[in-house]
């Protein structure tokens, strides 16, 4: 069951990081989706889909998330899933299953809207958009005779990704339109996000320092490093919806796809992005952020020899720069590394936990401001050596019996400063070895 792995965090604080799920599984997942699927053969539709729907609900000290409602009633199993701003409502019979969420009201949908819905219903594979005579929503009917886990599965997630992606869209880009049906969605604690935002801010300024301080010739790659890492890292630590999401990940998406573009233009269309952040208000940035449940995972699953061939080719890269004595963007390179897998990449929670870990060394002050341990100190270029080393064996040993071949780490990193721990710490994480024997 690898698409439903999450990221486990052992944490006294409890906060969202980066797109994925912050919650754990059920302990007995792999077994409640076996029953599930050997209900489907033996055609007992709704304790199977009882049971699939129990393998996807999620925990965080070790009570229930709530991501998944179920109730049977008259032969029928009715059910809610929760995905950021989508709740998705529907009905099990055994015949078949019909699942809807509501994004707005179809009065106030304007023709540019209509026509994204219309071009919208192209791009997807199982479910579709419609109206009724109140609102646009997003809908999916399924045939049970053929049932498995597998076929209720990817339906499932994807009007669950696509009803919240597609909310949060319309809220950043028709400002006239209001999102229906998010009462679920809770505020955040203001001085929580006043905490983000002044962080931002620095973060900003220190960028804007860093590349004054580069050399005046050929130093556009640099500058995409830091830009990018900039970016990168306000979506994992920050975690801003709507507008600022939107926005970033376009950012991103021109970025690593437009061809025609130099690296130069590239680097300036996101320097004035990021000089709009600056210029931001708190009252406005307050705005993007909202505390809500989830069930699916955005990215797929990637193969650990994805994960390996980037950091190898990422650390050809650094060492190049460090041979050319362009010091000033090495400690940037590695942040960037991380950060980018961890939004670009379908990760084994291993992997996730892992990476996490690191952003955590690496990012001291934020996390202490937060309320965790301090893990790194800058100051005295100093390391939790013990409680590092603590934390990946606790990260990996629970997998061991899996993978026979998952060994901890901790003991072979190098403390010696905060660059060679991160190049120790990339070494080690490429060579995880997830076979099962």
């Amino acid at each position: 069951m690898d698409w439903l792995n999450f990221f486990e965090p052992k944490v006294e604080h409890k906060h969202s990081f980066g797109r994925g799920i912050n919650a754990n599984l059920s302990k007995d997942e792999e077994d409640l989706f076996n029953k599930s699927n050997e209900a489907f053969e033996a055609k007992e539709i709704l304790d199977a889909y009882e049971f699939f729907f129990r393998s996807l609900e999620n925990f965080s000290d070790s009570k229930s998330n709530q991501n998944i409602i179920i109730t049977k009633e008259d032969g029928k199993l009715r059910f809610e899933i929760f995905q950021g701003t989508a709740r998705i409502t529907g009905v099990i019979t055994k015949e078949s299953l019909y699942a809807e969420a509501i994004l707005t009201k179809k009065a106030t949908a304007n023709v540019a809207l209509k026509r994204l819905i219309l071009e919208r219903n192209y791009q997807l594979t199982y479910a579709y958009y419609f109206s009724d005579e109140e609102y646009i929503k997003l809908k999916l009917f399924l045939d049970n005779i053929t049932m498995t886990p597998q076929k209720a599965f990817f339906p499932l997630r994807e009007i669950a990704l696509n009803a919240d992606f597609d909310k949060e869209y319309i809220k950043s880009e028709f400002l006239d339109v209001s999102l229906e049906d998010i009462e679920h969605l809770k505020s955040m604690d203001e001085e929580e996000l006043k905490l983000k935002y002044d962080f931002m801010q620095r973060w900003i300024d220190e960028v804007n320092a860093k590349i004054a301080t580069l050399p005046s010739n050929d130093n556009a790659a640099m500058q995409s490093f830091i830009l990018l890492c900039l970016i990168f890292k306000i979506d994992y630590l920050i975690v801003p919806k709507y507008s600022i999401f939107q926005k970033s990940s376009k950012k991103i998406a021109e970025y690593f796809s437009d061809e025609n573009l130099t690296v130069e233009s590239k680097n300036e269309e996101i320097r004035e992005y990021i000089n709009e952040l600056h210029e931001m208000s708190f009252e406005e940035f307050k705005t993007n952020f909202y505390d809500a449940k989830y069930t699916f995972n955005p990215s797929d699953k990637s193969a650990h020899e994805e994960i390996e061939l980037f950091i190898t080719e990422s650390l050809a890269k650094i060492r190049w720069y460090k041979n050319n004595r362009y010091n000033q963007v090495i400690p940037t390179m590695y942040k960037y590394v991380a950060l980018y897998l961890l939004y670009n990449y379908g990760l084994h929670p291993v992997t996730k936990a892992l990476l996490h870990t690191l952003v955590e060394i690496q990012n001291p002050e934020f996390f202490k401001a937060l309320g965790y341990m301090t893990l790194y100190d800058e100051q005295n270029s100093t390391f939790s050596k013990k409680v590092i080393i603590s934390k990946i064996e606790d990260i990996i040993s629970p997998y061991q019996s899996r993978y026979k071949m998952l060994k901890p780490f901790g003991e072979k990193l190098n403390f010696t400063s905060l660059n060679e721990f991160s190049n120790s710490f990339y070494l080690q994480l490429k060579n995880l070895d997830f076979e099962e024997i």
